[in-house]
Order: structure tokens, then C-alpha cells, then sequence
């Protein structure tokens, strides 16, 4: 194998053929979810739900709780926003893209704060502060919490939030030995941007700004 192949996927090695082919799986059903949210499509929570229930599978079973519990609050919080997407606010019309308001950013702050401290007690009591990643998979935690919460609510600022969650898991999922899935949300990261311009056009286009 040449040295940049063993350097992106030789970690792969010691993995089963069967967890490679899982977390590819995984990842495909990641893109088309991320990419269905860009288009502001319902379909982003079907395919983001096959994509969290492998995930939390491969991830409880490689040991990391912290990426484990956000995939397990993915699945949660699709089902809500699946709710709320589809939820009619008048005889006409669903969930339309809003702003988040000032209530809502408290809460943002509210969750993120709470997330910290779950995953702080959660990883004494299984003794996971062995790594500087735990520290980084403290902050992503609470970061893509607030973010899915917030996409959930189908607010534009989930898009901020991705954006700036991905940015920080790309180097440490490449670190964790996840090549496929670091790559995976190098590519979520480019769709989240064109997915804040895409939904902040449509509600620059609508009349409801709320």
C-alpha cells in the first residue's frame, strides 16, 4: 500500500470488515441527511436516524461515550423535529425557517451548559479523562446539542452551530482513527455553509421573520 493510504485508512486494519462496512454505510446516509437539510427537506430526519442508530452501535462498541451520546440525542431529537417540520401552524402551512429568539438563545445557552456537565459526570464515572480528546468531545457534544436542537426548531442558526462543531471534529475524528467519518464531516461542513446562505435566502424571501 503506498504511504498515503496506510497514513488515511491503516488504522482500519484492526477493524472488523463488517464495522468498515457499517460506518460507510453510516456516512452515506450522514451526507444525504445533511444535504436533505440544506434543501430544507423533511427527508433529513429518516436518513439522519439510519445514520445515528449505526453510529451509536460502532461508537458504543469502540469506546467513545461522548461521540456515542450525541449520536443517541440525534436519533432523539430527530423524532421531535420530524414533529415539528410537519406540525401545521395554521391551516396552510408547517414549521417555516425562523430566527432564534432571545428566549431561545437562553435555552441554547441552557442546553449547552447542561450538555458540559452530563458529559463531564458521565466520563468521570467511566473514567474517560485519559485524553485531551475527551476535553474536545466535551465541547462538540455540547455544541452539536444546541445545533440539533436548534434545527429541530428549524431556526437558521443551527447552521452556525454545525458549522462550527464540524470544524472542530474533522481533525479529531482523523486523530480518533475515523478516516471515513472525519471526511464525512469535512463535507458537512461545506454543506452547512451553503446550507445557512441557502435557508437565510429563503427567509430573506418570505414574509414571516419571526
Amino acid at each position: 500500500m503506498s504511504p498515503i493510504f496506510d497514513f488515511l485508512f491503516g488504522q482500519y486494519s484492526e477493524y472488523e470488515t463488517f464495522d468498515i462496512v457499517l460506518e460507510i454505510v453510516a456516512v452515506i446516509f450522514g451526507l444525504l441527511s445533511v444535504w436533505f437539510s440544506k434543501q430544507n427537506n423533511i427527508l433529513v430526519f429518516p436518513t439522519g436516524m439510519v445514520n445515528t442508530s449505526i453510529f451509536v452501535y460502532l461508537l458504543l462498541k469502540w469506546g467513545l461515550l461522548g461521540d456515542m451520546l450525541i449520536n443517541a440525542y440525534y436519533f432523539i431529537m430527530s423524532i421531535f423535529g420530524w414533529y415539528v417540520w410537519t406540525r401545521k401552524v395554521n391551516a396552510n402551512q408547517v414549521t417555516p425557517i425562523s430566527v432564534t429568539t432571545k428566549k431561545e438563545h437562553r435555552i441554547s445557552a441552557i442546553i449547552f451548559m447542561a450538555t458540559m456537565l452530563f458529559v463531564y459526570i458521565v466520563y468521570n464515572i467511566f473514567d474517560k479523562w485519559t485524553s485531551w480528546t475527551a476535553y474536545a468531545d466535551t465541547l462538540t457534544t455540547a455544541i452539536f446539542f444546541v445545533g440539533m436542537w436548534l434545527m429541530a426548531k428549524r431556526k437558521l442558526e443551527n447552521w452556525i452551530y454545525w458549522i462550527i462543531g464540524n470544524i472542530i471534529t474533522v481533525p479529531l475524528y482523523f486523530y480518533k482513527g475515523l478516516t471515513f467519518s472525519s471526511l464525512q464531516y469535512l463535507i458537512f461542513t461545506v454543506i452547512a455553509i451553503y446550507g445557512y446562505r441557502a435557508w437565510k435566502k429563503s427567509l430573506d424571501s418570505s414574509p414571516q421573520t419571526s
